[in-house]
């Protein structure tokens, strides 16, 4: 086969001409716009630390308070925002990478109109994304926002190039650690390789998993500390969440704790940390502005 198997821009199969440089080709990712929205990773250095809890829960807390969300799943290795949620999808990003469906055909619907991507856990073309497809995936959500305030990207965990690709290629990041020393060292190892690698905006810092206060407070006073002393940055502390079983329960139940327990501690600590990402526009400003830009910054 001589010619090459181009895609849509919402599609990420694509075969390139022999000898012609990427970015020499008009259907390159490059050429293709990234998302307009405002795009949120939300990484850890360690898993299991309740990063993915975080992502589901913060978009169904946004999209009660009129936020239009897109959430996708990027931890390819372990993807189940889709269990988190309570959804099943019939396609996944493992049939947008084979060139079977688009983007388009894949997203669902999810509690408070949350807009899921989903991924397919354990699928060996997702986990061995390659730069040319990843870039293809990012600038193909933007093909999906047209109507969206927000998208917020769950990684993997770790500092793997997939986890920091995303991260560089975001407007902010969101770093999540447990005061647990393994957590703590591989969180602060992730912002350091994401500062080498020359991340602009100082990622945020949430803690979760505390017995009291004063445990949360002292992680992100330590984490914090090290980052200013040996990096030179600050990194503000976005949230802590504590430990309470009524996150685990909720995950049995295949639902939100925000749905599930909305009166639990972790539910209170994801509603705070969700005022703080998100702030709706007052309606007197939000007069003849594109809906896009519905809700703004905290």
């Amino acid at each position: 086969m001589s010619g090459s198997r181009k895609t849509d821009p919402r599609g990420l199969s694509v075969v390139r001409n022999p000898g012609t440089a990427p970015e020499a080709d008009a259907d390159h990712p490059a050429h293709w716009s990234r998302p307009r929205a405002r795009t949120v990773v939300i990484a850890s250095g360690k898993g299991g630390v309740g990063k993915s809890n975080l992502a589901a829960n913060l978009a169904v807390e946004l999209g009660a308070s009129g936020a239009r969300v897109l959430l996708l799943d990027a931890d390819f290795a372990q993807a189940n925002l889709d269990l988190l949620l309570g959804l099943h999808p019939r396609y996944d990003l493992q049939h947008v990478v084979s060139g079977e469906r688009t983007l388009e055909e894949i997203v669902i619907e999810g509690p408070r109109g949350v807009v899921l991507v989903p991924a397919a856990s354990g699928a060996p073309e997702l986990a061995d994304l390659d730069d040319f497809r990843r870039e293809a995936l990012l600038r193909g959500l933007g093909h999906l926002d047209h109507d969206v305030d927000l998208v917020l990207i769950d990684t993997a965990s770790g500092v793997s190039r997939q986890v920091t690709s995303f991260c560089l290629a975001a407007d902010e990041v969101v770093v999540m650690t447990t005061p647990e020393m393994p957590a703590f060292s591989d969180a602060y190892g992730l912002v350091k390789v994401l500062h080498g690698q020359g991340l602009e905006r100082a990622p945020q810092l949430v803690v979760s998993m505390t017995v009291s206060p004063e445990e949360a407070e002292d992680t992100a006073h330590r984490i914090r500390l090290v980052a200013r002393r040996f990096l030179n940055i600050d990194l503000p502390l976005l949230g802590t969440v504590p430990f309470d079983p009524a996150v685990a329960s909720a995950v049995r139940r295949q639902e939100p704790v925000m749905t599930a327990y909305p009166q639990s501690p972790a539910a209170q600590a994801y509603r705070s940390i969700a005022r703080k990402l998100w702030q709706p526009v007052p309606p007197d400003r939000a007069v003849d502005q594109p809906t896009m830009h519905r809700l703004q910054a905290s």
